[in-house]
Protein backbone atom coordinates (compact mmCIF):
# COMPACT_ATOMS: atom_id res chain seq x y z
CA UNK A 1 0.00 0.00 0.00
CA UNK A 2 1.37 2.95 -1.29
CA UNK A 3 1.14 6.81 0.84
CA UNK A 4 -2.01 7.69 -1.69
CA UNK A 5 -3.83 4.12 -0.95
CA UNK A 6 -3.00 4.90 3.00
CA UNK A 7 -3.94 8.50 3.30
CA UNK A 8 -7.37 7.68 0.89
CA UNK A 9 -8.20 4.04 3.32
CA UNK A 10 -8.39 6.34 6.36
CA UNK A 11 -11.34 6.56 7.97
CA UNK A 12 -13.03 7.27 11.05
CA UNK A 13 -14.26 3.77 12.14
CA UNK A 14 -16.71 4.21 14.62
CA UNK A 15 -17.12 0.22 15.81
CA UNK A 16 -14.75 -2.19 15.70
CA UNK A 17 -14.76 -5.90 15.68
CA UNK A 18 -13.76 -8.17 18.84
CA UNK A 19 -10.46 -9.12 17.18
CA UNK A 20 -7.16 -8.05 19.22
CA UNK A 21 -4.49 -5.72 17.79
CA UNK A 22 -0.79 -6.85 18.37
CA UNK A 23 1.54 -5.02 20.64
CA UNK A 24 4.50 -4.68 17.87
CA UNK A 25 1.61 -3.21 15.39
CA UNK A 26 0.90 -0.38 17.71
CA UNK A 27 4.76 -0.24 18.70
CA UNK A 28 5.44 0.20 14.95
CA UNK A 29 2.61 2.88 15.01
CA UNK A 30 4.20 4.70 17.52
CA UNK A 31 7.67 4.69 16.00
CA UNK A 32 6.29 6.45 13.33
CA UNK A 33 4.26 8.97 15.46
CA UNK A 34 7.26 10.23 16.85
CA UNK A 35 8.63 10.84 13.55
CA UNK A 36 6.06 13.78 13.13
CA UNK A 37 7.13 17.20 12.42
CA UNK A 38 7.16 19.08 15.51
CA UNK A 39 8.20 22.76 16.70
CA UNK A 40 11.98 23.43 16.44
CA UNK A 41 12.27 19.21 17.54
CA UNK A 42 11.17 19.70 21.30
CA UNK A 43 8.96 16.84 21.04
CA UNK A 44 5.99 18.27 23.20
CA UNK A 45 4.05 14.89 23.14
CA UNK A 46 3.14 12.29 25.03
CA UNK A 47 1.08 9.17 24.43
CA UNK A 48 -0.73 7.09 26.70
CA UNK A 49 -1.39 3.58 26.15
CA UNK A 50 -4.55 2.66 28.23
CA UNK A 51 -3.87 -1.39 29.06
CA UNK A 52 -5.28 -1.44 32.68
CA UNK A 53 -8.80 -2.81 32.23
CA UNK A 54 -10.32 -0.46 34.62
CA UNK A 55 -8.33 2.75 33.42
CA UNK A 56 -9.38 1.80 30.40
CA UNK A 57 -13.24 1.42 31.07
CA UNK A 58 -12.92 4.77 32.76
CA UNK A 59 -11.29 6.01 29.79
CA UNK A 60 -14.45 4.56 27.81
CA UNK A 61 -16.78 6.94 30.19
CA UNK A 62 -14.85 9.88 29.88
CA UNK A 63 -15.22 9.70 26.20
CA UNK A 64 -18.88 9.81 26.96
CA UNK A 65 -18.86 5.53 25.81
CA UNK A 66 -19.37 6.28 22.53
CA UNK A 67 -19.00 3.19 20.29
CA UNK A 68 -15.84 3.89 18.64
CA UNK A 69 -14.18 4.20 22.58
CA UNK A 70 -16.83 1.06 23.88
CA UNK A 71 -15.67 -1.29 21.18
CA UNK A 72 -11.78 -0.41 20.75
CA UNK A 73 -9.62 -3.15 21.16
CA UNK A 74 -7.08 -0.36 21.77
CA UNK A 75 -6.97 2.87 23.38
CA UNK A 76 -4.31 5.56 23.07
CA UNK A 77 -4.40 8.92 24.28
CA UNK A 78 -2.75 12.15 23.02
CA UNK A 79 -1.37 14.38 25.17
CA UNK A 80 0.45 17.85 24.64
CA UNK A 81 2.82 18.71 27.34
CA UNK A 82 4.49 22.59 26.62
CA UNK A 83 6.41 22.34 29.13
CA UNK A 84 8.08 19.12 27.99
CA UNK A 85 10.59 21.03 25.74
CA UNK A 86 13.03 21.37 29.07
CA UNK A 87 12.91 17.20 29.08
CA UNK A 88 14.34 17.08 25.39
CA UNK A 89 16.79 20.72 25.75
CA UNK A 90 19.90 18.91 26.79
CA UNK A 91 19.85 16.02 24.57
CA UNK A 92 19.37 18.38 21.97
CA UNK A 93 22.27 20.95 23.33
CA UNK A 94 24.55 17.73 22.88
CA UNK A 95 22.86 16.71 19.54
CA UNK A 96 23.54 19.98 17.86
CA UNK A 97 26.71 20.00 19.55
CA UNK A 98 28.32 16.62 18.61
CA UNK A 99 26.61 17.41 14.84
CA UNK A 100 28.69 20.19 14.47
CA UNK A 101 25.61 22.13 13.86
CA UNK A 102 26.80 26.09 13.19
CA UNK A 103 26.82 27.95 16.24
CA UNK A 104 23.35 29.63 15.95
CA UNK A 105 21.63 26.77 15.79
CA UNK A 106 23.30 25.71 19.45
CA UNK A 107 22.53 29.41 20.26
CA UNK A 108 18.83 28.55 19.58
CA UNK A 109 18.70 25.57 22.02
CA UNK A 110 20.97 27.14 24.27
CA UNK A 111 19.08 30.43 24.50
CA UNK A 112 16.16 31.40 22.34
CA UNK A 113 14.12 28.28 23.27
CA UNK A 114 13.96 29.06 26.99
CA UNK A 115 13.44 32.55 26.37
CA UNK A 116 10.40 31.81 23.96
CA UNK A 117 8.64 28.74 25.56
CA UNK A 118 9.04 29.91 29.34
CA UNK A 119 5.56 31.76 30.53
CA UNK A 120 6.71 32.61 33.69
CA UNK A 121 4.76 33.11 37.27
CA UNK A 122 1.07 34.31 36.41
CA UNK A 123 2.25 34.17 32.90
CA UNK A 124 3.83 37.31 33.23
CA UNK A 125 6.64 36.59 30.66
CA UNK A 126 4.36 35.85 28.17
CA UNK A 127 2.24 39.54 28.45
CA UNK A 128 5.67 41.10 28.38
CA UNK A 129 6.58 39.31 24.99
CA UNK A 130 3.28 39.57 23.90
CA UNK A 131 3.75 43.56 24.45
CA UNK A 132 7.15 43.21 22.95
CA UNK A 133 6.31 41.89 19.73
CA UNK A 134 3.35 43.67 19.08
CA UNK A 135 5.00 47.07 19.56
CA UNK A 136 7.94 45.99 17.10
CA UNK A 137 5.33 44.69 14.93
CA UNK A 138 4.31 48.20 14.11
CA UNK A 139 7.81 49.39 12.48
CA UNK A 140 8.75 46.42 11.04
CA UNK A 141 7.57 42.27 10.69
CA UNK A 142 8.25 40.12 13.35
CA UNK A 143 7.69 36.72 14.42
CA UNK A 144 4.62 37.42 17.18
CA UNK A 145 4.29 34.10 18.37
CA UNK A 146 4.62 32.08 20.83
CA UNK A 147 4.25 34.61 23.63
CA UNK A 148 2.11 33.59 26.42
CA UNK A 149 1.26 30.22 27.75
CA UNK A 150 -1.52 29.51 25.26
CA UNK A 151 0.54 30.61 22.32
CA UNK A 152 3.49 27.76 24.06
CA UNK A 153 0.19 25.20 24.21
CA UNK A 154 -1.09 25.74 20.78
CA UNK A 155 2.48 24.89 19.24
CA UNK A 156 2.61 21.86 21.79
CA UNK A 157 -1.02 20.61 20.37
CA UNK A 158 0.06 21.32 16.52
CA UNK A 159 3.18 19.33 17.29
CA UNK A 160 0.76 16.63 19.03
CA UNK A 161 -1.36 16.69 15.91
CA UNK A 162 0.98 15.81 13.40
CA UNK A 163 2.16 12.85 15.31
CA UNK A 164 -1.47 11.57 15.84
CA UNK A 165 -2.04 12.03 11.85
CA UNK A 166 1.34 9.71 11.61
CA UNK A 167 0.02 7.30 14.07
CA UNK A 168 -3.05 6.63 12.36
CA UNK A 169 -1.28 6.28 9.15
CA UNK A 170 0.63 3.86 10.33
CA UNK A 171 -2.08 1.94 11.79
CA UNK A 172 -3.93 1.98 8.76
CA UNK A 173 -1.12 0.88 6.60
CA UNK A 174 -0.70 -2.39 8.82
CA UNK A 175 -4.34 -3.20 7.65
CA UNK A 176 -6.10 -1.61 11.36
CA UNK A 177 -8.59 0.95 11.63
CA UNK A 178 -8.83 4.06 13.71
CA UNK A 179 -10.70 6.98 15.06
CA UNK A 180 -9.69 10.08 16.66
CA UNK A 181 -12.06 11.16 19.12
CA UNK A 182 -12.56 14.87 20.02
CA UNK A 183 -15.72 13.98 22.08
CA UNK A 184 -14.40 13.29 25.78
CA UNK A 185 -14.41 15.17 28.96
CA UNK A 186 -11.23 16.22 28.98
CA UNK A 187 -10.88 17.36 33.22
CA UNK A 188 -11.46 13.25 33.59
CA UNK A 189 -9.41 12.54 31.04
CA UNK A 190 -6.19 14.10 32.84
CA UNK A 191 -7.22 13.45 36.55
CA UNK A 192 -6.83 9.66 35.05
CA UNK A 193 -3.46 10.02 33.61
CA UNK A 194 -3.01 12.17 36.53
CA UNK A 195 -1.49 15.26 33.96
CA UNK A 196 -0.42 18.89 34.92
CA UNK A 197 -2.76 21.16 34.44
CA UNK A 198 -0.92 22.89 31.57
CA UNK A 199 -0.69 19.74 29.68
CA UNK A 200 -3.85 19.42 26.83
CA UNK A 201 -5.91 16.16 25.71
CA UNK A 202 -5.21 16.50 22.17
CA UNK A 203 -7.33 13.79 21.36
CA UNK A 204 -8.29 10.03 22.19
CA UNK A 205 -7.52 7.09 19.26
CA UNK A 206 -9.77 3.93 19.09
CA UNK A 207 -7.58 1.10 17.45
CA UNK A 208 -9.01 -2.07 16.19
CA UNK A 209 -10.18 -3.93 13.52
CA UNK A 210 -13.40 -2.77 11.60
CA UNK A 211 -16.78 -4.27 11.92
CA UNK A 212 -19.25 -4.09 9.18
CA UNK A 213 -20.99 -1.26 10.69
CA UNK A 214 -17.60 1.23 11.10
CA UNK A 215 -19.50 3.34 9.13
CA UNK A 216 -22.35 5.06 8.06
CA UNK A 217 -21.86 5.86 4.83
CA UNK A 218 -19.17 7.23 2.05
CA UNK A 219 -16.66 10.13 2.98
CA UNK A 220 -17.29 13.47 1.48
CA UNK A 221 -15.67 16.53 1.59
CA UNK A 222 -15.75 19.69 -0.12
CA UNK A 223 -14.47 20.50 -3.38
CA UNK A 224 -11.02 21.74 -3.68
CA UNK A 225 -12.51 25.11 -5.59
CA UNK A 226 -13.94 25.64 -2.13
CA UNK A 227 -10.80 25.33 0.05
CA UNK A 228 -7.71 25.93 -2.15
CA UNK A 229 -7.57 29.99 -2.76
CA UNK A 230 -4.74 30.83 -5.24
CA UNK A 231 -3.96 34.11 -4.50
Amino acid sequence: MNLFDTINKRRSIRRFTEETVPEDVMNKALEMAVLAPNSSNTQTWDFYWVQSGDKKAKLVEACLSQAAARTAAELLVVVAAPKSWQRSQKRLIEWVKSSNAPKPVVMYYEKLIPAMYRWGIFNILGFVRFLIFNLVGLFRPIMRRPATRRDVQEIAIKSAALAAENFVLAMTAQGYATCMMEGFDECRVKRLLKLKCHDRVVMVIGVGKESDKGTWGPRYRLPLSEVVHKV
